[in-house]
């Protein structure tokens, strides 16, 4: 293949032509950045020194210049509203809305960001007006789950089924069968205070069809049954707790007890009871079983089991209850010394969280079906944090 001349000629206009872009390039650059005003350098400045309160007060004045820079705007209300100070953001979101000639997508996008700020300073009412109004576009569906927010934070029961069903129905690959269950529960914990039996058997049926496996349910219907005085069937539903999840029978030991006593069998239900704390140790359980078997059998059997479970799954208040055992069968200086050193664990350890979040983390005294710190429903297991897993 010959070599074409001309090539030679081709290659110096072509660089040449590379060149003349770039000027116009670094041209343009240059022309942009004149136009920016010096507050934003000064911002920039600043974050890059480390000091965001005067990085925000330059870039506020940047807004106030140049009422275009609606990115800008949208930082500084992100920024404003994570730091607390919810009257600048609600002003800043505001200002945007009130523009005639913003954007379809950058109304919808400040709207979103408003609601936020109202939910942030505790304006729900103003903040689920905010959500409501985005029915459609990129934000609808965030908007659905925020007011879902809303109305477990107003404990609005029937207008979160409401929410979360449609939901589910928008996004089928998302389950709400918790969620929808617990809203049913929460339902009929309210009936079952205002004593309305049929209400509360509505509620819980509905849950259990979303969502079998919920524990709630059953301990409800325990509670209403044993309300009514049927003991045998209160029995009947709360035994069905040890086959279903047998980690949650803590939470149903006192109402089985109380079944059992009612019934003339208190015996049968220690005796149940001592059973699922050797498969499934639990200090819940620990301490109606240990209370009653000092009720119907006497200390010198307390003790024993005390120390049967001590040897099993250590943990704190098992040691509260062995030195108590040991006091009850102990004499003089001996139980004295017992019963102080009970005392002093017992004040040590009756501040400390019992329970965490499998989800954040949160620690908590009492058990929770909603933790409050990520509002995730069940996600508090019934086994205290010094409690090990059954092996």
């Amino acid at each position: 293949m010959e070599f074409e001349v001309w090539w030679l000629l081709a290659i110096p206009v072509i660089f040449g032509c590379g060149w003349v872009a770039a000027r116009l390039d670094l041209r343009s650059l240059l022309s942009e950045s004149r136009n920016l005003p010096a507050s934003y350098f000064r911002g920039l400045n600043f974050l890059l020194n480390e000091q965001p309160d005067k990085a925000i007060d330059a870039f506020i004045e940047v807004a106030k210049l140049d009422p275009e820079t609606t990115e800008l705007h949208f930082a500084l209300g992100s920024l404003f509203r994570r730091r607390g100070e919810t009257e600048r953001a609600i002003r800043v979101h505001q200002n945007l809305l009130s523009r005639h000639d913003l954007p379809q997508a950058d109304h919808e996008r400040a709207l979103y960001e408003l609601g936020h700020d109202f939910l942030k300073a505790g304006l729900l009412d103003r903040a689920e007006d905010a959500f409501g109004r985005l029915h459609t576009g990129a934000y609808a569906k965030a908007a659905q789950h925020a007011k879902l927010t809303i109305y477990q934070i107003e404990k609005e029961w029937h207008k979160a089924l409401t929410e979360a069903e449609a939901l589910s129905d928008l996004d089928p690959a998302v389950s709400y069968r918790k969620e929808i269950a617990q809203f049913h529960c929460e339902l009929a914990q309210e009936a079952l205070q205002r004593k309305d039996a049929d209400a509360v058997t509505q509620a819980l049926d509905a849950a259990l069809a979303v969502n079998p496996a919920n524990v709630r349910a059953p301990l409800l219907r325990g509670d209403m049954l044993l309300a009514a005085g049927d003991a045998e069937g209160a029995l009947r539903v709360l035994r069905t707790i040890e086959q279903q999840n047998p980690v949650y029978l803590g939470l149903a030991a006192k109402r089985l007890m109380r079944a059992y006593e009612a019934l003339g069998r208190a015996p049968e239900g220690l005796a149940v009871l001592r059973d699922a704390l050797r498969k499934n140790p639990s200090d819940d359980l620990l301490e109606i079983v240990y209370e009653k078997t000092t009720a119907l059998e006497g200390p010198d059997a307390a003790l024993k089991l005390m120390r049967e479970q001590m040897q099993r799954a250590p943990s704190a208040p098992g040691m509260v209850r062995l030195l108590e055992a040991n006091a009850a069968t102990a004499h003089g200086d001996t139980q004295t010394d017992l019963q102080l050193m009970g005392k002093l664990i017992t004040q040590r350890t009756k501040s400390l969280p019992r329970y965490v979040c499998d989800q954040c983390g949160f620690r908590a005294r009492l058990f929770y079906w909603q933790c409050p710190g990520c509002n995730g429903w069940e996600t508090y297991t019934p086994r205290r944090v010094d409690v090990p897993a059954a092996s």
